[in-house]
């Protein structure tokens, strides 16, 4: 658990009810090797072998003017965009989590080794790794070489980090190499917290903004980041809640986007997993309100019905993959323990786990729950 101070019957038992998914997919996994970002390589990337890259998704050529930069379309992706280095680091997240879920469950060491096998390849191996930041990501033909609105992309990290804590436990990485993981995700706060496409990311008012907290937590526990840790609860008090939720509980700026949806729960699970990371016992964030009553409950009462019924949803249908939503969204486990909310993790139980549709995985990043609350 987060904070420990859950009774029991209270919980979901999590590890009976994803035990068949968890190992069949780890079997499976055990059979594939390691793909880093090194095995694809764009020549539109102002970077090198070992940077990762992707280009902004929604972002297509101007029919005014074909050769000239690349203009918006807000919601539809574009195919022919780059998109080897995020699809390596996602199935990275699907995978490294999977096999860290079956060694929890079995301690069958196999799992365990395999899934280092993947950290050494992408995180300490000089021939395979990735390099620690996101300079050249979500790249928009025309206009930038990188923004800072694509330090998105590492949210895939997150259960990863996530899984190393556990995989630590199984000692299927030597000390040595647990201490040259933590310099990694060091050095890539160190860049998040200080760089120019940090600092955007850390001041974007919407679902970005909280990516970056979310992440940023995720990491400083990992490595001992004491500070940012402090930090971040702040500012999920200070600004996150103050800025993103309405006083019905709704998420304004995700609500203006053309995929309203999908956003919305996005960021539910975003927040959620904030809460999930920070939250002690004597500050549970799960509960936090302002004096107005906004805050993460409130969110969550909010966007409830419209996951129990989709029918129900007030707002435009996504531009895409509406049909799609919603799955078993974190934030329904989450809030059902940690606000004693049985009817929260029923609905989650009875959602899709596994979705297969490429843009759905994409914005689904906490895909274990086991590992978050075991």
């Amino acid at each position: 658990m987060a904070f420990g101070e859950e009774k029991q019957g209270q919980t979901p038992d999590v590890a009976a009810t994803d035990r068949q998914r968890i190992l069949t997919a780890a079997d499976r996994y055990l059979r594939e090797e390691p793909v880093t970002i090194t095995a694809s390589f764009s020549p539109r990337s102002a970077g090198g072998k070992h940077d990762y890259f992707s280009e902004g998704d929604y972002w297509w050529p101007d029919p005014k003017n074909p050769s000239g930069p690349y203009i918006r379309r807000d919601g539809i992706s574009n195919p022919d965009n780059f998109a080897g280095h995020r699809r390596a680091l996602i199935r990275l997240s699907v995978q490294v989590p999977s096999l860290a879920a079956a060694w929890l469950l079995t301690r069958n060491n196999r799992y365990a080794a395999h899934a280092a096998k993947h950290l050494r390849a992408w995180f300490l191996d000089p021939a395979t790794r990735m390099n620690a930041n996101l300079q050249y990501a979500q790249a928009i033909r025309g206009l930038t070489t990188g923004r800072g609105i694509g330090i998105i992309d590492t949210i895939h990290l997150v259960e990863v980090v996530r899984s190393m804590s556990i995989l630590e436990q199984s000692r299927a990485l030597l000390p040595s190499e647990m201490s040259d993981l933590r310099k990694w995700f060091a050095d890539y706060l160190d860049w998040m917290a200080t760089s120019k496409n940090g600092l955007e990311e850390r001041d974007a008012k919407n679902n970005h903004g909280a990516c970056w907290v979310m992440q940023v937590s995720e990491f400083a526990a990992f490595t001992g980041k004491r500070e940012l840790t402090k930090f971040c609860r702040k500012r999920f008090k200070e600004v996150i809640v103050p800025d993103q939720i309405a006083g019905n509980g709704s998420f304004p700026l995700e609500l203006r986007r053309t995929k309203p949806y999908a956003y919305c729960l996005f960021n539910l699970d975003v927040i959620s997993t904030v809460c999930q990371i920070l939250s002690v016992p004597e500050d549970n964030l799960f509960a936090f309100s302002l004096p107005d009553g906004r805050g993460f409950a409130k969110a969550m009462a909010f966007m409830y019905p419209f996951i129990a019924n989709k029918k129900s949803w007030l707002y435009p249908h996504d531009v895409e993959d509406f049909q799609d939503w919603p799955v078993r969204q974190p934030s329904l486990l989450f809030a059902g323990i940690s606000l004693f909310k049985p009817e929260y993790f029923t609905l989650w139980r009875a959602l899709n786990p596994d979705p297969t549709v490429e843009e759905i995985i994409r914005n689904y990043p906490i895909r274990q729950p086991l590992l978050w609350v075991a």
